[in-house]
């Protein structure tokens, strides 16, 4: 009975050595890896709104304000100040066509030489930012976009025709970014956005009294050491309301109409006046 007994246990200690090694040789299975394993953090994504969608341009009006604000979804912790989230808003008005002239001194007379026609123009553009852009992203990051006064897409319709060199393009585009930066239709604001929070920020753009009537494309842009992470866009609709929508609808939809009630009016006032001043002087 010893040597039986004594069998017994070396037998169920091998068969719980091999039951062993089967366990710990076994794959782990696709249910217990997913539990035990970090689950990866949800990309981020930008989220933003403006404070008006459409604002009245009237007899009246002498500029506004646009307010642009929004806030980072799966915002992460960032330690590093290199890797800090970045934003960057633009405000693009209609693309129009447009002429740019360059005047010489001929014979002391300063007339008109050279032309180049401009396709696509924005008619406002206005951009925000929390740094400075070469400090945000690679110009070639930008250049994909259409970010910066640098980087607005200006083709010309008959520059090459005309024999303009390139030289002579990237000036004449210059002057055209300078002069609409003098008129307050091209605007730049550095450390124009700022962060309320973590993740929550703000902007204000000015829009001057001379803005162009028609749709402005509101874009945001989050960075994130130097790439583009999301976008965000939306849209406010500048549109002529009251007398004014009414005399530029009648002078564009008639103008023969609008020229002779314009030659009438201005008749009558001059007939007017002119019965006024008589009977001051009787």
């Amino acid at each position: 009975m010893a040597h039986l007994l004594a069998a017994l246990i070396v037998t169920a200690a091998v068969i719980g050595q091999v039951s062993l090694a089967r366990a710990q040789t076994q794959p782990t299975s696709p249910a217990t890896a997913t539990a035990t394993a970090p689950a990866e953090p949800r990309p981020e994504n930008v989220e933003a709104d403006v404070s008006t969608r459409s604002v009245a341009v009237t007899s009246s009006f002498t500029g506004t304000e646009i307010v642009v604000f929004g806030a980072i979804d799966n915002a992460r912790h960032l330690e590093s100040n290199e890797e800090q989230y970045e934003i960057v808003i633009t405000l693009e008005g209609a693309r129009q066509r447009l002429v740019a002239r360059r005047k010489s001194n001929v014979t002391g007379i300063w007339v008109n030489t050279e032309s180049v026609t401009f396709a696509d123009v924005p008619s406002y553009y206005a951009i925000a930012s929390t740094r400075p852009l070469d400090e945000i992203a690679d110009p070639i990051v930008l250049r994909q976009r259409d970010i910066g006064f640098e980087q607005i897409p200006m083709q010309p319709e008959r520059g090459w025709a005309t024999g303009l060199s390139t030289s002579d393009l990237r000036k004449f585009k210059s002057a055209v970014i300078r002069l609409k930066r003098k008129e307050r239709l091209y605007v730049e604001s550095e450390f124009g956005v700022r962060f309320v929070g973590r993740n929550l920020f703000r902007a204000t753009i000015d829009l001057p009294a001379n803005v162009p009537v028609g749709p402005l494309a509101t874009r945001v842009y989050l960075f994130r050491n130097g790439q583009l992470i999301d976008t965000f866009e939306s849209r406010v609709q500048l549109a002529r309301e009251g007398i004014e929508r009414y005399l530029h609808d009648f002078a564009f939809s008639y103008p023969m109409l609008y020229g002779i009630a314009a030659v009438i009016v201005a008749i009558g006032a001059g007939l007017a006046a002119s019965s006024i001043f008589q009977r001051h002087r009787r």
